[in-house]
């Protein structure tokens, strides 16, 4: 029996392809794959480990009969042989004796090896890219069905070329099935991805500098130096060197650097497992379309959980995660950037975006804060100076004010509402309308800033040249489609796909799905397009539902009252009305609660409901340990990286979501209702300071891996903030045209006033109404020892004087001032974004040249990689006469990229007489020759 393990291990040594070994000392972990072994005759003999005989299953009641057969293939020199239950069962002796045997062939400390070892299979050679498990204690995990799906999906998942490998049985009745894709099956679907990869280094090649983003370059050098202590640390955090890329393809294998062990990075091998996972079907019923994928089987129950596995312990300085979370997501460097490209490499494309775009939005608040603060600072400081204000404090102006509401209400004095007239004033004065008109420049810079800074990261990250159209279908897609047979080839992917009539299927899908709103029939080819129309559906919903009161207290309430005698009224009842302080004053209380109680609260439990979750997947996994026979051994299983990782919350396809529409939700509030209260940015800032760290917390320590996803930009969120800030230019005009007095108080001041100041204004701007007009049915009770109110005051220009209570003049010298300046506020703002948007191009000339150099440089990169292959082994002294061109060729490569070209000199490098070439002088940027 120990000869026939010994057989099975050194077999195992060489399933992953190739012979390589699991480095544990590095921050990621790397498997490389080196080998001299010819591929044919590669030893891949691979054992599959079970508890029970799939048959066993069928006809017995406990939770343990229901783990499925396995099969073992061995594989020797392209002959095959399959043999199918070599053991009915395998007790738990047995998986001790593998453990032990493990520990006697490569661990010297038990703790030591159980962390390393869980990051590899058990022959230490083959990497864990992702982790299937299911519970045998779940009831529908156990029937038959579910029994038989994963029995033909993991089949079938073999058949693709994965390496699976069973864990003995959890007490809980957890079991884990680790994957790993060898490195066959990494360049196959890599070629099917289309993905790019990193070429062979050229000698002799300098990268020029790729930072292009004009808010660092162009701050004098004080604020370099400021601003340099809280740059990325390079001793922890590299910088990471420029490769070029190309998309792959195995019949070109000479072009790539695949000798590197990061070639194919852990993210890379987890999403081109993710892909085959989503694919893979788990039924022989070839009428079943929709019997695919391991979401599927999740909603099934055949699974619990799918997840590629953290690099290692956050709290243990060992790998790539501990050192993101002691240096990027500890609240004590809340301050300093992030190291963003390690941020992509370990979490993808696709939340590396969503903190570049949050550390960038961040950044942008610090002046829109500094205007805010200085306009409020202003308020405070001529807050006694104001003239209405201290006319109703100072006690000058004895009024009685008109009851609030019906009968209950009685007559109040003006002077009471000195509190909020003073409060309202620090929200609403000239320097508020300033800020209104600033922030809606600002939210255009952010755009247009955005999009710039966006390109170079863009460009950073190689997606230049990613288009969304290259992405493979949804398999939901073609599930749907798979009774359509008029086939169609797709312009970019060259695929034949089905083709779709727009009159028949996709213009009836799109006008349900609208209807409907959030029932998603439309035919969405990519999961990119398909993540944007639900995002674009879900947020109308939550705008809606966060904007609504909004909109109500900036735009319609107190807007259509009426007057004592004549209320509007609806079913008997008066219409509501603002606050003595005027709606502005509870609109502005109302985005205070939000930008700071509101926020905090989310904050709190943003960190609170992911404890609570992990906590009961923690309980989850503890139970059943203490009364496990050897539960020295039994809790030392614990340690495991997938038992550790299952514990973690799971992150759904949706979980990012959740993060961009608490960002832009905040930036409708910055931005729409700004006039309100010119504090936000200042909140938000403070605000986004710590939660772009919680977030990271939560992502490295909350959260099971994400698997990483290619995207070109944030998608439709950015139509989105662009929506707002157009939106935002027309609010701001009208809450500072008809929400504030600032239109009053300035038609008083030029066409009223005798001393062109607010002398009379507060008199001026209430209507006088005589107590007996008022309807018995709605007057006020008054009591009989009180002397009674011939005169009431309102908030209003009305006449009172014929009875009849029209509008004066001033009411439509005011109503023509307040439409006069909506229009002009908002043509001089739209004017001025157009001029931002002209001034601004969306990626700077320098950055246009580079990709332009890269991509002749690649291509150069090709020619000379395939003329070295043709013509390597003949280049000998006396034959390289012969290669004339490809000298001139390489000669020219050189240039461009020893040299840093205008876009002029580069096209005259492709296309003309070469720079530098012989009879051609060249001028250097210092003015050398």
């Amino acid at each position: 029996m120990e000869e026939d393990e010994e057989s099975v291990n050194l077999t195992q040594r060489h399933s992953c392809g190739f012979s390589h070994t699991c480095s544990y000392s590095q921050p990621s972990i790397y498997c490389s794959a080196h080998s001299n072994l010819d591929r044919i005759s590669q030893l891949t003999l691979y054992q599959n480990v079970s508890g029970t005989l799939f048959g066993s299953a069928i006809s017995m009641n406990s939770a343990e009969s229901a783990m499925s057969t396995r099969s073992v293939h061995s594989c020797s020199s392209g002959d095959s042989l399959t043999a199918r239950s070599i053991e009915p069962r395998i007790s738990s002796d047995k998986y001790d004796q593998i453990k032990d045997d493990e520990a006697r062939r490569g661990c010297r400390s038990n703790s030591h090896y159980v962390e390393t070892r869980s990051l590899c299979f058990r022959d230490g050679q083959c990497t864990i890219d992702f982790v299937l498990v299911w519970d045998e204690h779940n009831e529908e995990a156990i029937t038959y069905k579910s029994v038989e799906m994963r029995r033909i999906f993991e089949e079938n998942l073999e058949h693709e070329g994965l390496k699976l490998e069973y864990e003995k049985p959890e007490p809980n009745g957890l079991n884990f099935i680790k994957i790993h894709a060898p490195i066959e099956v990494l360049r196959r679907y890599a070629e099917i991805l289309k993905l790019r990869m990193p070429m062979k280094n050229v000698a002799g090649f300098r990268p020029s500098e790729t930072s292009t983003n004009i808010i660092v370059k162009e701050v004098n050098s004080f604020f370099r130096r400021l601003l340099s202590k809280f740059d990325v640390n390079q001793t922890i955090f590299p910088t990471m060197k420029h490769q070029f890329t190309a998309v792959y393809s195995r019949d070109k294998e000479y072009l790539f650097d695949s000798d590197i062990p990061e070639f194919f990075s852990p993210g890379t091998r987890s999403r081109i497992v993710h892909f085959i996972l989503d694919r893979t079907t788990y039924t022989e019923d070839k009428e079943n379309d929709f019997a695919f994928g391991i979401d599927r089987l999740i909603a099934e129950n055949a699974y619990v959980a799918a997840y590629p596995l953290h690099d290692g312990d956050p709290y243990k300085l060992d790998c790539m995660r501990s050192l993101l979370y002691t240096e990027w997501a500890s609240v004590k460097k809340c301050l300093h950037r992030q190291p963003l490209d390690y941020v992509k490499d370990y979490f993808g494309i696709k939340i590396g975006l969503y903190f570049a775009w949050l550390g960038f939005y961040t950044q942008m608040l610090i002046p829109a804060s500094i205007v805010g603060l200085l306009c409020f600072l202003y308020s405070w400081l001529t807050l006694y100076s104001n003239k209405p204000s201290e006319d109703i404090c100072s006690g000058n102006l004895s009024l009685k004010m008109c009851p609030l509401c019906d009968k209950l209400c009685d007559y109040w004095d003006l002077k009471d509402t000195c509190f909020h007239a003073r409060v309202t004033y620090l929200f609403d004065n000239s320097a508020t309308v300033f800020f209104a008109v600033f922030m809606s420049f600002w939210a255009t810079m952010f755009l247009e800033l955005w999009k710039r800074y966006s390109a170079e990261i863009t460009h950073r990250w190689d997606l230049t040249r990613f288009d969304i159209k290259e992405e493979h279908p949804r398999p939901q897609y073609l599930a749907r489609l798979a009774h359509v047979k008029k086939q169609r080839t797709h312009v970019i992917t060259d695929a034949s796909e089905p083709h779709l009539s727009f009159w028949k299927m996709k213009l009836p899908a799109i006008i349900f799905s609208s209807s409907v709103v959030l029932l998603l029939i439309e035919l969405l080819r990519t999961q990119t397009e398909f993540d944007d129309s639900l995002t674009l559906k879900i947020y109308l919903l939550q705008f809606v539902n966060y904007y609504a009161s909004i909109f109500y207290i900036a735009f319609f309430k107190g807007k259509f009252v009426g007057y004592p005698s004549k209320y509007i009224r609806f079913f008997t009842l008066r219409q509501e009305e603002c606050g003595p302080g005027g709606c502005l004053l509870e609109l502005s209380i109302q985005l205070i609660i939000i930008m700071i109680g509101k926020q905090t609260l989310n904050t709190v439990l943003e960190m609170v409901f992911p404890l609570f979750y992990k906590w009961l997947n923690t309980v989850k996994v503890h139970v059943g340990r203490e009364k496990d026979r050897n539960k020295e051994k039994s809790m030392s299983r614990i340690n495991l990286q997938w038992v550790k990782d299952y514990k973690l919350v799971e992150w759904g396809p949706r979980s990012l979501f959740r993060e961009y529409l608490e960002m832009v939700l905040q930036y409708g509030f910055v931005t729409i209702f700004v006039a309100a209260f010119p504090l936000a940015p200042f909140f938000a800032l403070i605000n986004n300071i710590f939660e772009m760290r919680f977030d990271a917390k939560k992502l490295l320590i909350m959260f099971r891996r994400p698997v990483g996803q290619r995207v070109r930009d944030i998608g439709v969120w950015f139509r989105i903030l662009d929506v707002i800030s157009k939106l935002s230019v027309i609010t701001n005009g009208f809450i500072i045209a008809f929400t504030s007095n600032f239109i009053p108080r300035l038609v008083y001041m030029k066409a009223y006033s005798n001393s062109s100041s607010l002398e009379g204004f507060l008199e001026n701007s209430l209507s006088k109404f005589n107590t007996s007009h008022f309807n018995q049915d709605y007057s006020p009770q008054i009591q009989n020892d009180t002397e009674p109110i011939k005169i009431c005051w309102y908030p209003d220009y009305r006449e009172a004087e014929s009875g009849d209570y029209k509008h004066t003049i001033m009411y439509w010298h005011i109503l023509a001032a307040r439409l006069a300046f909506v229009v002009v506020f908002e043509n001089i703002v739209a004017l001025v974004m157009i001029l931002v948007r002209w001034c601004i191009p969306n990626m700077s000339q320098t950055l246009q040249d580079q990709i332009r150099r890269e991509a002749y440089i690649t291509n150069e990169i090709i020619i000379k990689q395939e003329t070295l292959r043709v013509c390597g082994p003949c280049r000998t002294g006396e034959n390289i006469s012969q290669s004339n061109s490809n000298t001139v060729t390489m000669q020219r490569l050189d240039r461009v990229m020893q040299k840093s070209l205008s876009n002029a000199e580069l096209d005259l490098e492709i296309h003309g007489s070469p720079v530098g070439a012989p009879g051609v002088h060249y001028t250097g940027t210092d003015g050398s020759m």
